[in-house]
């Protein structure tokens, strides 16, 4: 009788595959005890009906998509998924267009330079709600100094209500927000500038190539790499915003700047209505992996067009 044996190449494999996992193993524990449960009881939260007498009784039965249907049979629930879109895509783009422009105008060393650029992170570096506090003092409509400067240069006679009208109040937030976020995009771009090779700038200017024409054919493509990592991960920290606008406006006035992420915490500690804020979390959570996997498959495609 003969016995078969594995090959010793096929068990080293094997013993390797084993040792890989093992050094993986803390790392997914990590991720499956404080993302993946969250995230499985925020599923199931949102088919219950899970209220203040849930935490003592223990009871939340299933209630099938009533969480759901009320949600989206809510008016601002619309709005406010409305207002999201805006308040994103105006934030990004006020925060990548700005960040991209002071990255550029640094990638020219001059003096002081270095030193400026960290004055201009302050901006990221302090706490969010400080400065929504800040700012609300800023935009106050009677005594605030943004309003005191555009009477001055003759802008405004009567003052803008930034925070008190359903009209402004929106774009108040959107502005805040861009000033917290530029340093964010400045510094991830100007690294990437960094990485550019000099020598085909030279050789752009050897052949004539103007500087908007420079930009446009070596500038941009060579930074499309980065541009995706700012753009969506710029996305990810936009879109589900609280404290900012708690702070700010508290999602008014008027609902006029009620986001996803305010709602969500208004039907769950405002309303204690925690099966509607799970659906209102688990659609921030859908949109984000939706865009998460957009950015895997442009950074997969930028890395099939390097090779």
């Amino acid at each position: 009788m003969t016995t078969t044996t594995a090959p010793p190449a096929r068990r080293g494999a094997g013993r390797r595959k084993f040792y890989q996992w093992l050094f993986v193993a803390p790392a997914l524990a990590y991720l499956a005890a404080f993302f993946g449960y969250p995230l499985v009881r925020n599923v199931l939260m949102s088919f219950q009906e899970f209220t203040p007498r849930t935490y003592f009784t223990g009871e939340a039965p299933f209630n099938g998509l009533d969480n759901w249907r009320g949600v989206f049979e809510n008016d601002l629930f619309g709005d406010a998924l409305w207002q999201t879109i805006l308040f994103t895509v105006g934030s990004l783009a006020g925060q990548f267009t700005i960040g991209l422009g002071l990255a550029v105008f640094f990638s020219r060393r001059f003096h002081l330079s270095a030193f400026i650029r960290a004055i201009l992170l302050l901006p990221w570096l302090v706490p969010m709600v400080v400065s929504a506090v800040v700012w609300r003092r800023i935009m106050d409509e009677d005594h605030g100094v943004l309003n005191s400067f555009l009477e001055t240069i003759g802008l405004s006679a009567n003052g803008v209500p930034w925070l008190s009208s359903p009209s402004v109040a929106l774009l108040a937030a959107i502005l805040v927000n861009i000033w917290i976020g530029i340093p964010f995009n400045m510094v991830i771009l100007y690294g990437g500038l960094q990485e550019i090779p000099r020598e085909l700038y030279e050789a752009a200017a050897l052949d004539g190539a103007g500087p908007w024409r420079t930009f446009r054919s070596i500038t941009l493509p060579m930074l499309r790499p980065v541009v995706t990592v700012v753009l969506v991960l710029g996305f990810m920290s936009t879109i589900k915003i609280l404290d900012l606008i708690l702070a700010l406006t508290g999602g008014g006035p008027a609902d006029s700047t009620q986001t996803l992420g305010t709602l969500t915490y208004q039907l769950s500690f405002l309303q204690l209505d925690f099966g509607q804020g799970a659906v209102v979390g688990n659609v921030l959570i859908l949109i984000s992996a939706v865009f998460a996997v957009l950015y895997l498959r442009v950074n997969r495609a930028d890395h099939e067009l390097g090779k």
